[in-house]
């Protein structure tokens, strides 16, 4: 991939503010640069805490989808996971009713500041609104090896933990402790995956039996396929999920899960990829592009235009503008 000059980039972006139902990742705004490419619209959105050489690897994927475009597809809907944030549970009905259809839940825990049974409380609000759901808790890190145990005890059944503790070593630690245990669930890596110098090093550990992946952290859908065919041949399962993206970013996202390569059971046939976590856009109050439809679950993987007037709408203010701007230029020098 041939690397635009910054003055390329830069006279094609827009930076928006999107503001937010619920607090999410402690923002109730979303920030993004967006660009508009020959080949189609690309997004750098890097949290605000990322340096640029961690955020260069946002920069990259932005750029593929701007001036590259994205593979082509092998199936043209997917089904989708519900997210729910460390929200109080009585918030629990109004959230879900924006996922209809959904039959996987994704539930934050251990958020900072609460407890355990902050989060008992929260899933059960999630079973007793949608009965038969399968619910998949994320910790973002929060937890000791021994607080994972209590919580996987506490919280089940699970489908999986996703990311209960910082390093991979530890998430090697509670997926042995859980087998001793007797406790069927399932450990997915985020973080020590796309935060991590060898992605591969989860499964070398024998430390997941999931990859949630994120094509922006990791660089690209192209890079995020590499990764998901690698790991899917040490046995490790790929969830692809968004990183808080706008619907410009999320199209990136469904084009990846639409051309992960097709998977046969026993019997020859095609197994479905995982629930995806891409339906986080109804997190947002407003967006740069009408909403994605829910058909029962699943969501159409084609690409969503965004549009100019509600791109000029929530336009960032001119000093958040000018901070994305030197984003670029800081992190372009990584590429």
């Amino acid at each position: 991939m041939n690397t635009p000059s910054v003055d390329e980039i830069l006279e094609r972006a827009h930076v928006v503010a999107l503001p937010m139902r619920v607090r999410f990742r402690g923002v109730d705004t979303r920030e993004a640069l967006l660009i508009d490419g020959p080949a189609g619209w690309g997004e750098f959105s890097p949290f605000l805490e990322y340096g640029p050489e961690e955020a260069a690897a946002w920069l990259r994927s932005g750029i593929e989808a701007a001036w590259t475009g994205f593979p082509e597809p092998l199936r043209d809907r997917i089904e989708v996971n519900a997210t729910i944030p460390a929200v109080d549970p009585a918030q629990v009905p109004d959230i879900l009713d924006r996922y209809p259809g959904c039959r996987t839940i994704k539930i934050k825990v251990a958020e900072h500041g609460q407890t355990l049974a902050d989060d008992i409380a929260r899933v059960e609000a999630v079973r007793q609104a949608r009965p038969g759901a399968v619910i998949r808790v994320d910790a973002n890190r929060g937890w000791t090896v021994a607080e994972a145990l209590e919580a996987a005890r506490s919280l089940g059944p699970l489908d999986y933990l996703e990311q209960p503790c910082h390093s991979a070593e530890e998430l090697a630690e509670v997926r042995m402790s859980l087998q001793r245990a007797g406790i069927f669930v399932r450990v997915a890596a985020d973080e020590s995956i796309r935060r991590a110098d060898d992605p591969f090093k989860v499964a070398q550990l024998r430390a997941a039996d999931v990859a949630v992946l994120k094509v922006a952290p990791l660089g690209g859908v192209r890079r995020l396929l590499d990764i998901a065919t690698r790991l899917r041949a040490s046995q490790v399962d790929v969830t692809v999920a968004s990183a808080l993206d706008t619907a410009v970013g999320m199209n990136a996202g469904f084009a990846a899960v639409a051309a992960l390569p097709k998977l046969d059971d026993d019997d020859l046939l095609d197994v479905p990829p995982a629930a995806a976590g891409l339906a986080t856009g109804s997190l947002f109050l407003e967006d740069v592009a009408p909403a994605r439809q829910f058909e029962e679950g699943f969501m159409s993987t084609a690409p969503i235009v965004p549009e100019r007037d509600r791109i000029a709408a929530l336009a960032a203010a001119p000093e958040r503008r000018a901070f994305w701007f030197e984003r670029v230029r800081e992190s372009l020098a990584f590429l």
